[in-house]
């Protein structure tokens, strides 16, 4: 399975973005996936997780601007950002994992498929 992002681009402060992540072929295992970003000069950050099972987890730094779903008939990922700020500007990636979480996690050591990432730059 390979992970293609788009959507990315430059944005004034306060606007919105909506990043998709499409996941080719269709993963035939169940998977949880996730949106990570590298601002720079720093480490990159789990920034959010959705479960098959509807779970979801954000990081402080987004939660309540920043929506994880997917759209499972067209094998896509998707990451509303809402309210964005010039802190917000980083490489965001989507990530896919297929171990047997109980809870939806944002770190990297849960996710086994990496995008190559998409450039978000807000002013």
């Amino acid at each position: 399975v390979q992970l293609v992002e788009s959507g990315g681009g430059s944005v004034q402060a306060g606007g919105s973005l909506i990043l998709s992540c499409t996941a080719s072929p269709s993963p035939q295992r169940r998977y949880y996936i996730g949106w990570f970003r590298r601002a720079p000069g720093k480490e990159q950050e789990g920034i959010a997780s959705l479960l098959s099972n509807g779970r979801t987890k954000y990081a402080d730094s987004v939660n309540g601007r920043f929506t994880i779903s997917k759209d499972n008939a067209k094998n896509t990922l998707y990451l509303r950002m809402n309210n964005l700020k010039p802190e917000d500007t980083a490489m965001y990636t989507c990530a896919l994992g297929y171990r047997d979480l109980s809870d939806p996690a944002i770190g990297q050591w849960a996710y086994n498929i990496w995008g190559q990432g998409t450039q978000v730059t807000v002013s």
